[in-house]
């Protein structure tokens, strides 16, 4: 039997409501490397149009989302968080190299935070990596990749702060 994104969907909904935190956070992940695992799993979501950020499924209840990410160059984006929810990258091709920051100042809506490089890692096929609200992040693409997000909330509708690495 095939797994689907609605069987994800469920699998990760009984999970977040089991443990709600980061044990159920980290249960979905183990959840998402065994799917990434299943290659017509990883087919069947990118057999669509799919962009740069691509919603799949937003859980009516929990409100957590799971998204789909295709780049099709190199991209590199500047150190976030999640603001007040969190998110797990899930590798499906490519690599991404990740690189995580220690908080030395915080950000507000009139001047960005300050942060400092504390350690570098790379995403492989398979791998999926938690986040948890106020980890902050960045990722790097040098070529084509595409990847499962989960974030525990709609994060186009968030408003982020931004920061600067020192």
């Amino acid at each position: 039997m095939k797994n689907t994104l609605d069987q994800f969907a469920a699998q990760c909904r009984e999970a977040i409501k089991a443990q709600p935190g980061a044990a159920g956070r980290q249960k979905v992940a183990t959840l998402l490397e065994k799917f990434l695992h299943d290659a017509s799993f990883v087919e069947a979501v990118f057999a669509g149009p799919i962009g740069e950020r691509t919603m799949l499924y937003e859980d009516p209840e929990l409100g957590f989302c799971i998204l789909a990410h295709n780049y099709l160059d190199a991209k590199t984006s500047g150190a976030h968080d999640h603001a007040h929810s969190w998110a797990i990258y899930g590798q499906a091709r490519g690599e991404t190299e990740m690189r995580d920051y220690e908080l030395l100042e915080a950000a507000s809506a009139d001047k960005p935070g300050k942060v400092r490089h504390t350690r570098t890692y790379t995403l492989t096929p398979g791998v999926a990596h938690v986040y948890n609200e106020g980890d902050l992040h960045s990722p790097k693409r040098e070529a084509p990749t595409r990847l499962i997000r989960i974030e525990g909330t709609n994060m186009a509708k968030v408003k982020r702060f931004h920061y600067d690495v020192v």
